[in-house]
């Protein structure tokens, strides 16, 4: 299928599907922000959409395409005005169920089903309905896997395959499905032809036999000339009106069901009254009823004894020779339909197969002479048409259980797809499975064993055999079936050439690319010619029993591959690979792949060799032809060779969404020794491996490589125990370089190696950042944040990773909350997805909460949301929190001042002493007169205090300020309402200066609000944007911990870093106070593409 609308994106090679959920062009609604609750994300607003925008847009998605509905649409549609579109409401049992039966039943159980239970017996006969029918079920639960693996858009079995297997399969077995559809065309047209010259309109052969041997090709004459004229009937009707086609399948499913209807009333008629069909018998052998009126060889007419009709089609005259045969067996009539009552089931238990030109005989009759059959076959006996066995009637059978695909190739019409699908589909298969079967008992049970194996009906008139055997009439049962073979043939010239359409449109193959063009409307004008020229030449092959197994090769290799790709897909475990149907398994899979090219070679080995030929052939067109073939020496040289050949081929283009999978670089700390910092880094590495990415652990070390070179190597060596005692398989990667960030870049940059390169980095929280005098520590995690983003890689901070489970260990009942703020990619729906699939985490639920604001519908959200999470086949509870436009509490601006303060102080340790200490007596004077205006007392005291110390060294004066204000921010609300703050007087010294700073920093000042009033003089030098961004990292992390205090894991959105570098240690302390009070934490950063699709 071709892939609709979707915005390219850097570093991305191919289309995306144009879905709500991913690919958000609309700015001015997406990218919107008003208020202070997302201050900290507003970072984030130029290309990543918040939640709530994002999930407004479910309501109005459809997944259609333009199909035939569309184009009678553009038909009808006269206004210069775009009609709306429909929002497809069709469910199971419209949608998926009756099209199944419609397509299921068909032609072969009007015309063949008797004939091969009396030639196999009622034993064999189940036997072949068994096998196909469980070549069909297991295919059923392979497709329905892969159908509720996300949408699938018209298209069916080709758009499933070619996006689970690849172009080259999709290509070559959707062209076999498309050859398939069209010569099950042909099969229709030709039991159509069939029906109107057997049993309704006999005489309007054009081709009539003069003599016995020349019946058959007289028959396959009419059948070509009627057939032709047939198809160009159909094809027309197709191309001008396929609205009436649609508009009558209902017409012809009703058809259908009254005939299964009429057959069963007619079984359980029998019982009572059984039909009065007789069937006239010579000696054992079974006659011809066409020519003749009375079964009988001499009547009595007016007393007088004269010869019959029958005694003429044997004697040339009254006193002629006749046959030796006929003169020396009597004639008896048996009846054709003795009842289900008649025990004459015992006698159709057993097969009775036979060469080309076997007289159809009852062993049971007496028969006299007759030696030599074969001299006999041009006598009016019924015959064996065919020569006859078991694995030819599987390949005649086995098209009535195809049409398994028609729900999943209306899934663009269906109101739940991922629901209907399934169910619809196997109840369809149960369904006809059910009817076959007891079809077979009852007619074994209830029709005779000669009337059974006389395929065309003519030992009772030209009847059709089926027909003798319904209520009320047998008419009931021809009508039905022409109109159900009439509407079948219809149905595959409207199917087929969209298919066609629909594989030229994907450009894999490209002599076919022109029959992608069609009408103004998008009907598929070249296809359709191509479709029915190849339906011709099935129908100059002219006997449905000659095509019916070349159709079975085409539609058996498309179930081949459609269990292929489910069972391929189980084992890889591909983090795409989610479907929502859940009763399937490899093994069943490869068992229904085995079933069916088992079938293929038992059906006909040397079609089966054609189909594969045809398969193989199309697939090396499609495939890159360009590769060398270096086989090398043994098999290393194989491995390597293949190795090459797939980095290259992986470096064409980017992986497409469904493909994507973590290839992550982890950054490791080393100690002073060289050994690793933090293995349970490694152990979250091993548990995110279900995504069966890359992994690449780097470390870098200060220096130069040729002073450093036997450090690095035994780093490395470390890092290798390492990673073997975690589990974790991957590569080792220690870069030497000058200062840490580059060598970070460094490794940002190179690691991996052609496609096999990382997209995703993996490091620890700096949870020593404050205390460490060194600002090039968390510099350096900024920097690597700004690397990621700049690379488009996504970046995953573990925060207390010491604290995160082994991998030997096993976590009970829990959660893992998923905190979605804005929508980076849906990196936040994955990695739980792939934990979950670990050992250690698998008892763990997942739930998702998302922010509404206050013009946010959060009910709404919440549907749209679980709605969302439907889509990706993600189980999870949804919480929507609404956080409201609150005025910020005194406690945010309280925690800004603080931080102000620090970073002040941070830039003066870089100043010099005279620069400093000019700084800190502007800083003091400042906020002394804050405070004057605020405590006119306490500022007499202070001033006091000054004068008896001119010489006070002013770094004390700093300290002073500072304990004054986080005193006054641990007074308690009563004490706030009536006193001054507590102020303590000590003589301070520089040791003590940074003692009383470090126990700032670690104390928590959540306990006491300030008074908005007598604070405010204070707050208004404050940069307003610190206090917004505070405010949403004070709020966030309020509701964070309300909900997810005890979860086994949070992942949260990382906000990005600010633009100005000026602001990087604001940046530390803003995501120390989201993260505060949260135990496990992996804050989330996408890499600016789409991770995850909701589509197959």
């Amino acid at each position: 299928m071709e892939h609709r609308g979707g915005s390219r994106q850097k570093g991305d090679g191919v289309p995306k599907e144009n879905s709500p959920f991913i690919n958000n062009t609309d700015h001015d609604k997406g990218n919107s922000y008003d208020g202070t609750n997302m201050a900290l994300f507003e970072e984030e607003m130029d290309s990543n959409p918040m939640v709530s925008s994002l999930l407004n847009k479910l309501a109005n998605y459809t997944n259609l395409t333009q199909g035939a509905q569309d184009h009678e649409d553009a038909d009808e549609d006269e206004s210069p005005k775009k009609k709306a579109v429909k929002s497809p409401q069709m469910g199971t049992f419209m949608g998926v169920y009756l099209p199944c039966l419609q397509n299921i039943l068909g032609v072969i159980l009007f015309l063949r089903l008797t004939w091969i239970v009396g030639t196999a017996g009622i034993l064999e006969s189940l036997a072949i309905v068994g096998l196909c029918c469980s070549c069909t079920m297991l295919t059923a639960i392979s497709m329905s896997a892969i159908a509720t693996n996300g949408v699938v858009p018209a298209g069916g079995s080709y758009y499933m395959i070619s996006r689970s297997l690849g172009p080259e399969f999709g290509g070559a077995v959707g062209l076999c499905f498309y050859l398939g559809t069209t010569f099950a065309g042909s099969m229709y047209i030709l039991g159509t032809i069939e029906i109107l010259l057997t049993y309704i309109v006999p005489k309007a052969a054009i081709f009539v036999a003069e003599k016995k041997e020349d019946e058959v090709d007289a028959l396959l004459n009419n059948m070509r000339v009627y057939g032709t004229c047939c198809l160009a009937l159909m094809a027309v009707v197709v191309f001008v009106g396929v609205k009436y086609v649609n508009k009558l399948a209902l017409v012809f499913l009703a058809c259908v069901i009254l005939s299964i209807i009429a057959i069963y009333a007619g079984v359980i008629k029998t019982i009572f009254e059984p039909p009065d069909f007789p069937v006239c018998m010579l000696g054992n052998r079974t006659l011809k009823n066409q020519n003749f009126d009375k079964c009988l060889k001499m009547d009595v007419i007016d007393n007088v004894t004269v010869t019959t009709q029958l005694w003429e089609l044997f004697c040339k005259g009254p006193n002629s020779t006749c046959n030796e045969y006929f003169l020396n067996n009597n004639v008896t009539e048996v009846q054709g339909i003795p009842g289900l009552a008649s025990g004459v089931i015992s006698e159709n238990l057993w097969s009775k197969y036979g060469p080309l030109g076997m007289l159809v005989e009852d062993k049971r009759l007496p028969s006299v002479g007759g030696s030599d059959p074969t001299k006999d076959i041009y006598m009016p006996y019924v015959i064996n048409d065919i020569t006859t066995f078991f694995t030819l009637l599987v390949g005649i059978y086995f098209p009535s259980v195809t049409g398994i695909m028609a729900g999943s190739n209306r899934s663009g019409d269906l109101r739940d797809a991922q629901k209907s699908i399934p169910i619809g589909t196997i109840l369809a298969i149960a369904t006809t499975s059910v009817i076959y079967i007891t079809c077979v008992v009852l007619f074994g049970a209830c029709i005779e064993g000669v009337l059974l194996r006389d395929k065309y009906g003519d030992s009772v008139k030209g009847n059709l055999v089926i027909g003798t055997l319904s209520w009320p009439s047998p008419w009931v049962i021809v009508i039905g079936s022409f109109f159900s073979c009439c509407g079948a043939g219809l149905q595959s010239l409207t199917g087929a050439p969209r298919l066609l359409q629909a594989i030229a449109r994907d450009g894999i193959v490209p002599f076919l690319q022109v029959f992608g063009h069609g009408k103004a409307n998008g009907e598929p004008t070249w296809a359709l010619l191509l479709t029915a020229g190849i339906c011709e030449i099935g129908i100059l092959i002219a006997s449905l029993d000659a095509v019916a197994p070349i159709l079975s090769m085409f539609f058996l290799m498309c179930y081949l591959f459609v269990n292929l790709a489910c069972a391929v897909q189980t084992l890889l475990r591909t983090p795409n690979w989610r479907p929502r149907f859940k009763y399937y398994h490899w093994a069943l899979s490869f068992l229904g792949m085995s079933l069916c090219l088992a079938l293929m070679f038992i059906c006909s080995w040397y079609y089966a060799i054609v189909a594969m030929a045809i398969a193989g052939c199309i697939y090396k067109y499609i495939e890159y032809r360009g590769a060398e073939k270096e086989w090398g020496d043994g098999i290393r040289g194989l491995s390597l060779n293949a190795a090459r050949y797939a980095l290259i081929r992986l470096e064409d283009a980017a992986p497409h969404t469904k493909n994507w999978r973590p290839q992550l670089l982890v950054l490791l700390n080393l100690d002073s020794d060289h050994g690793v910092k933090h293995p349970r880094l490694l152990s979250l590495t091993t548990q995110l491996k279900a995504g069966k990415g890359l992994t690449i652990v780097g470390n870098v070390l200060e220096g130069t490589y040729l002073t450093k070179e036997i450090e690095a190597k035994k780093a490395e060596q470390n890092i290798k125990s390492a990673m073997t005692a975690e589990r974790t398989k991957g590569f080792c990667h220690v870069v030497v370089s000058s200062n840490l960030r580059d060598g970070i870049s460094h490794l940002i940059q190179s690691a991996g190696l052609g496609g096999m390169k990382h997209n995703t980095v993996l490091m620890a929280w700096p949870g020593t950042w404050k205390q460490s005098n060194d600002p090039q520590s968390w510099r350096s995690f900024i920097e690597t944040i700004r690397e990621t983003t700049a690379a488009h890689q996504a970046l995953l901070v573990a925060k207390n990773v010491d604290s995160f489970p082994t991998n030997q260990d096993r976590l009970g009942e829990g959660t893992i909350d998923v905190w979605w703020v804005v929508h980076d990619g849906g990196m936040l729906m994955l990695l739980p997805f792939l934990l979950r699939q670990h050992k250690v985490w698998r008892k763990c639920k997942m739930r998702i909460f998302t922010v509404a604001q206050m013009d946010d519908n959060s009910i709404q959200m919440k549907k749209d949301l679980q709605m969302f999470l439907y889509h990706l086949r993600l189980d999870a509870e949804v919480e929507v929190v609404e956080m409201h436009d609150n005025d910020i509490s005194a406690f945010t601006y309280e925690k800004t001042l603080v931080m102000e303060q620090r970073s002040q102080m941070l830039k003066q340790m870089q100043l010099s002493r005279t620069e400093r200490e000019r700084e800190i007596q502007s800083i003091t004077d400042e906020s002394r007169s804050s405070i004057r205006r605020k405590n006119p007392g306490a500022t007499e005291t202070s001033n006091l205090s000054r004068q008896s110390s001119p010489m006070e060294d002013t770094q004390e004066d700093e300290a002073q300020l500072i304990h004054d204000r986080n005193t006054a921010s641990h007074a308690t609300i009563n004490d706030k309402a009536d006193a001054e703050p507590e102020r303590v007087h000590m003589t301070w010294t520089k040791e003590k200066l940074f003692t009383e700073r470090n126990r700032n920093r670690e104390c928590n000042t959540s306990v006491a609000v300030r008074d908005l009033f007598n604070m405010k003089p204070e707050w208004e030098s404050l940069n307003q944007s610190n206090v917004r961004r505070m405010h949403t990292a004070v709020k966030m992390n309020e509701v964070v911990v309300n909900k997810s205090q005890g979860a086994h894991l949070v992942l949260l959105n990382m906000p990005g870093p600010p633009k100005n570098r000026g602001g990087d240690e604001n940046y530390m302390e803003f995501l120390e106070v989201l993260l505060e009070g949260l135990n496990r934490v992996l804050l989330v950063r996408g890499g600016g593409r789409e991770v995850i699709t909701i589509y197959s």
